[in-house]
């Protein structure tokens, strides 16, 4: 029983750190300044190695891993792409989406840190995760109070 909820969790946090690192991708193509789309295309670089080490986790327990995002982060991309081109894209309006995008994945990786169903060391990866993910939320909340 722990080790299928292990699995769903971890798929499920899988959907979700796709769908930030498709979404740190569009924000680094639409960013125009040159070191906003350096760090939007490292930490899309990051979130999808993220992705690989919890795919190798599920393995682990001899379940097929999640490869794509989820519905609900493809319809927002839609939705973003959409906004974007009727609004118009300024570097300001990105780094907003990213830490919308942000606040979604931290809350996701809380919470999985907590939930007491998960073998031991799901619960330390998922929290080891979750300390860089929190680190990388702030960095962008910073970033956008200082555009604003």
């Amino acid at each position: 029983m722990q080790d299928n909820r292990a699995v769903h969790v971890l798929n499920s946090l899988i959907e979700t750190t796709l769908d930030s690192a498709h979404g740190y991708r569009d924000a680094a193509d639409g960013a125009s300044d040159p070191q906003l789309k350096s760090l939007f295309s490292e930490r899309a670089n990051r979130r999808e190695e993220l992705a690989q080490r919890l795919q190798a986790e599920v393995r682990s327990f001899g379940a097929e891993p999640e490869r794509d995002q989820s519905a609900l982060g493809k319809a927002h991309n839609v939705f973003a792409e959409i906004r974007g081109k009727l609004m118009g894209r300024d570097d300001s309006g990105v780094v907003s989406e990213v830490e919308r995008g942000e606040d979604f994945i931290k809350g996701k990786f809380e919470e999985a840190s907590r939930d007491q169903d998960l073998p031991g060391h799901v619960r330390a990866l998922i929290a080891t995760e979750f300390g860089t993910i929190k680190a990388e939320h702030d960095e962008v909340s910073r970033l956008k109070h200082q555009m604003h």
